[in-house]
C-alpha cells in the first residue's frame, strides 16, 4: 500500500493546554493556531458537538507543490472524558487548501476536553498544540452510520438507520439553480441516502462541462494530477454539509467509467489514484454523513485491476480514523465482497428483487448488509435499465425489505431540457417516491434491529421478528383471503395472540383487521389458529399484512 503524502509520525505531547477563540462556520469549529498564546484561559471558546467537526487552520508554505511536498497530521487526545476507555490518541491527516492555508479536521466521538498536537515535515506547521471542548450532540445529530446486527445499520448513538436511498450521480456538477432544486427535492422526499459521483460524468443525457474541476489544468483533459483545485473540493464539502443538514447520507462514488477519456479522470496513473484518495479522505472523513463507494461499475474501468481496487480499499480504510462505511458497485462482475474492508455489499442486480426469494441469497454469501443500489430505474428511457413502471420500482423495494436487504431508487424520465434526475438531480416526477416513503415508515415502526427473513427456505413472503412481528407480502399476486398461519423460527411459550392489519402498498393505506388471532403449534414448522381463521383480502396486487403480537400489557 502506498504511503500517504499527508501523514506524519505520531508523537506524544505534553499535557499543556491552550484554549482558542473560535468561530462557527457551516457547522465547523475553526481554530487559528497562532491566534492565542499558550495557556490563554479564555472561557469564551465555542464548543463543538460530539460528531461535529473541529478544524485546525494553519498558515504554511506556498513554494513548490504543497500537495505532495508538505506532510501534515495531528494527534487528538481526550483529556477530561467521562468514558476513560476512549482515552487513546487518534491520528488525523491534514491537507493543503490553497492560498497558503493548511487544515486538519477532526470529528470527536465523545464529550469532554480534547487536546491536539500537529506533526509536519515543515517547522512552521509542526508541534502546534491546543485544546477544545466537546459537548453532547444536539437533537438530530446521531453520529456516523455503521453496520449493526450483521445485516443492518445504526447511527453511532445506537439509533437504527434504514437506508432508503436515491441516485443523483452528477448533481454537484450542475448549475447552482439545479443544485438548489435537488436539495429542495431531497428535503421533500423520503430518501435518506444519495449516491453521487465525485468526478463529473460524461454520459448520455449528461454531456456538459462543469463549472469546477478537481484538478488544476486546462479543460477538457490537460490536468496536473499532483495539484488539486481547492475551490472544487470546497464546493463538494458545501454539498455534503447541505445533505447532512437534511438528514441525508452522502454515498460518494470515488471512481467511475463515465468519462471515456474526455477528461481522463478514469485513466489516471496509479500514483495519481493513490494521491487522490489520500487527499479526498483527509478532506471529507470528518463529515459524519459520508460513505465511501470506491466505484460505480468497477469492472468497466478496464485499466484498473482487482489488485488496484484492493489497494484502494486499504488506503481509504487506513486514512479514515472513523471507519466510515465502504462499498464498491458492479456492472456484470461482482467484486469480492468477502474482503473484510468492505463493510456492506453494494449490488447492481434488478432481477434479484423482481421476485420473492432471490435477494436474500447474498446475505448468506457475504454475511454483511446488502444494498441493491441499482435495481434499474423508474422512467421512460428506451433502454431496459431505465424504464421501470412506478409500480415495479415500489415492488422491488418491498422485495428487498422482505429479504432483509435494502434497495436504492433512481428516476430516468426524459424532459425537454434533457435533465434526468438519475444524473442531474432536480425535480422528481415519478410516482414511486411517496410509496417508498410509506414503506420506509412501516420499516421504521417495526423491529429496531431490522426486518429479517424468518423461514427463508420455505416461507419466502414472510419476514420480521419471530414471535413478535411479521410482514406478509403478496407482491403481484391478488389473493382474496389468507389463512392465518405463521412460520416457526424460535419456539415460544404458547398461547400467543396477534393482531393483523391489511397494507395496500400502492394506495398507501393501512386497515386493521377486527379481532385477535390466537395460535397453536400444529406442526414443527407453523403456528396455526385452531379455528383455521382466515383474513379477507382485497384481491389485488401489492397487498401486505402486518401482524403484531398482543402482550398482556397491550
Amino acid at each position: 500500500m502506498a504511503t500517504s503524502c499527508f501523514s506524519f509520525g505520531v508523537t506524544e505531547f505534553p499535557c499543556r493546554r491552550i484554549l482558542f477563540l473560535v468561530a462557527v462556520a457551516a457547522g465547523i469549529i475553526r481554530a487559528a493556531i497562532a491566534a492565542e498564546p499558550l495557556g490563554n484561559p479564555s472561557a469564551a471558546s465555542k464548543p463543538v458537538e460530539q460528531w461535529g467537526i473541529f478544524e485546525v487552520e494553519l498558515p504554511g508554505p506556498v513554494e513548490g507543490n504543497p500537495f505532495v511536498e508538505v506532510q501534515l497530521s495531528a494527534s487528538f487526545q481526550p483529556s477530561k472524558l467521562k468514558d476513560s476507555s476512549l482515552d487513546k490518541p487518534i491520528t488525523v491527516h491534514g491537507f493543503y487548501d490553497g492560498d497558503g492555508i493548511y487544515r486538519v479536521r477532526f470529528m470527536p466521538n465523545a464529550p469532554g476536553t480534547w487536546e491536539y498536537i500537529t506533526h509536519s515535515n515543515r517547522t512552521e506547521l509542526d508541534g502546534k498544540q491546543g485544546a477544545f471542548t466537546v459537548v453532547a450532540a444536539a437533537s438530530g445529530n446521531h453520529g456516523p452510520v455503521h453496520v449493526n446486527n450483521t445485516y443492518h445499520f445504526a447511527y453511532a448513538d445506537g439509533t437504527p438507520f434504514f437506508p432508503f436511498g436515491t441516485t443523483c450521480y452528477a448533481w454537484i456538477h450542475q448549475t447552482e439553480e439545479l443544485q438548489r432544486q435537488t436539495l429542495a427535492t431531497l428535503a421533500q422526499n423520503p430518501f435518506n441516502k444519495v449516491r453521487m459521483c465525485l468526478f463529473p460524468k460524461w454520459y448520455d443525457h449528461n454531456h456538459r462541462e462543469p463549472a469546477l474541476y478537481p484538478y488544476v489544468g486546462t479543460p477538457p483533459n490537460q490536468w496536473d494530477f499532483t495539484r488539486f483545485n481547492p475551490a472544487f473540493f470546497q464546493h463538494l464539502e458545501q454539498c455534503i454539509s447541505q445533505l447532512g443538514q437534511r438528514g441525508v447520507e452522502a454515498d460518494i462514488i470515488l471512481f467511475h467509467p463515465y468519462d471515456k477519456g474526455h477528461w481522463g479522470f478514469d485513466q489516471m496513473p496509479a500514483a495519481a489514484d493513490d494521491l487522490y484518495l489520500h487527499y479526498v479522505v483527509a478532506r471529507l472523513a470528518a463529515y459524519r454523513n459520508v460513505w465511501w463507494s470506491l466505484a460505480n461499475e468497477w469492472d468497466l474501468l478496464k485499466q484498473k485491476k482487482e489488485s488496484d481496487w484492493n489497494r484502494f480499499f486499504e488506503i481509504v480504510a487506513a486514512d479514515d480514523p472513523y471507519s466510515h462505511l465502504r462499498s464498491i458497485h458492479n456492472c456484470a462482475v461482482l467484486y469480492n465482497h468477502t474482503n473484510p474492508l468492505v463493510t456492506h455489499a453494494s449490488i447492481q442486480n434488478g432481477s434479484a428483487v423482481e421476485d420473492i426469494g432471490r435477494a436474500e441469497i447474498l446475505r448468506d454469501v457475504y454475511r454483511k448488509p446488502i444494498i441493491y443500489d441499482e435495481v434499474k430505474y423508474e422512467g421512460d428511457l428506451p433502454v431496459r435499465w431505465g424504464n421501470l413502471t412506478p409500480q415495479e420500482m415500489v415492488h422491488r423495494f418491498w422485495v428487498a425489505i422482505m429479504a432483509g436487504t435494502y434497495a436504492t431508487h433512481g428516476e430516468t424520465y426524459q424532459h425537454s431540457d434533457d435533465q434526468i434526475a438519475w444524473a442531474s438531480g432536480g425535480v422528481l416526477r415519478g410516482e414511486s417516491p411517496p410509496r417508498i416513503g410509506f414503506l420506509k415508515k412501516i420499516v421504521e415502526a417495526g423491529p429496531p434491529e431490522g426486518i429479517n427473513p424468518i423461514d427463508k427456505w420455505q416461507d419466502l413472503r414472510t419476514a420480521g421478528k419471530p414471535n413478535e412481528y411479521y410482514l406478509v407480502y403478496f407482491g403481484k399476486e391478488a389473493p382474496q383471503e389468507w389463512t392465518f398461519s405463521l412460520p416457526i423460527s424460535k419456539p415460544s411459550q404458547l398461547p400467543m395472540k396477534f393482531r393483523a392489519e391489511i397494507i395496500d402498498a400502492w394506495n398507501m393505506t393501512i386497515a386493521p383487521v377486527p379481532g385477535e388471532f390466537e395460535v397453536a403449534k400444529e406442526t414443527p414448522y407453523r403456528y396455526n389458529c385452531p379455528s383455521h381463521a382466515t383474513i379477507t383480502l382485497p384481491g389485488k396486487p401489492y397487498i401486505a399484512l402486518r401482524i403484531t403480537r398482543v402482550h398482556e400489557n397491550n
